[in-house]
């Protein structure tokens, strides 16, 4: 709030299963949250509600990352609550399968648009705060180990996931010594429960990963923890995967 020198982190999808779980964790560390949230008012309300057992003064507010002016309006009312920026975890994402040959110009716009879009200008109004701040702030954004595959049915997807990556880096080197700003690059960490045979691709996924399990929450927490105290870290792409960009 105003006026307390309170760590303050502001997250972008934060009502997903692993966003959630990601914003109440960064809560339990102390960090007062403002998050945002697209079309899903229900888990929305049930993550602030988790989030303001740890920290009272946290707040949420609809936003459409494709949309420049949506995030712009979403940070002016971040500074409503806050004068200060510690951490902005970049994690809005849109992910389905669109084949080669028959990806449609709204599948591009909204894949693309969410995902690297998004993420860019979400970063540029964040570090518009942090790089006039005398502390050390610290930039993250969550892509995936896909920038790295080959995913025939996934291209604006994957793309924009690498193009996140390359931007994460200009944005290391434009904003140090200020701002560090690092990546963190998961790999398999939950089955969507709407695919069939859930269990069955569960248990093939994790053939393909070398240390045998799916991800969870606290290995991704293991790495922002990291990240968010190291002060000699930045413009790097960290990936928590099990091992699977090995096989």
């Amino acid at each position: 709030m105003k006026g307390e020198q309170r760590k303050v982190c502001v997250m972008t999808g934060a009502t997903g299963r692993l966003g959630s779980s990601i914003a109440l964790s960064l809560a339990q560390r102390g960090y007062d949250m403002f998050f945002t949230w697209h079309s899903s008012p229900e888990a929305a309300q049930e993550t602030l509600e988790n989030i303001r057992k740890y920290r009272l003064d946290s707040f949420m507010t609809q936003c459409d990352v494709s949309k420049v002016a949506s995030i712009k309006n979403a940070f002016s009312e971040f500074r409503r609550h806050f004068e200060r920026l510690d951490l902005l975890l970049v994690s809005a994402s849109s992910f389905y399968a669109t084949p080669v040959g028959q990806v449609t110009e709204k599948e591009w716009d909204n894949l693309v648009d969410t995902n690297f879009k998004g993420a860019f200008f979400t970063m540029q109004e964040g570090a518009s705060i942090m790089q006039h701040q005398p502390f050390v702030s610290r930039i993250v954004t969550i892509t995936d180990i896909a920038a790295e595959l080959v995913w025939k049915n996934f291209a604006p997807y994957t793309a924009a996931k690498a193009a996140t990556q390359h931007l994460t880096k200009v944005f290391a080197r434009v904003l140090a010594p200020r701002v560090l700003v690092n990546s963190i690059a998961p790999g398999t960490f939950t089955i969507n429960p709407e695919w069939n045979n859930g269990q069955d691709l569960q248990e093939e996924l994790k053939e393909r990963i070398p240390l045998g399990t799916l991800g969870s929450t606290t290995d991704i927490m293991g790495v922002l923890d990291f990240l968010t105290e190291n002060t000699y870290v930045t413009g790097q792409i960290i990936n928590v995967d099990g091992g699977r960009l090995l096989c």
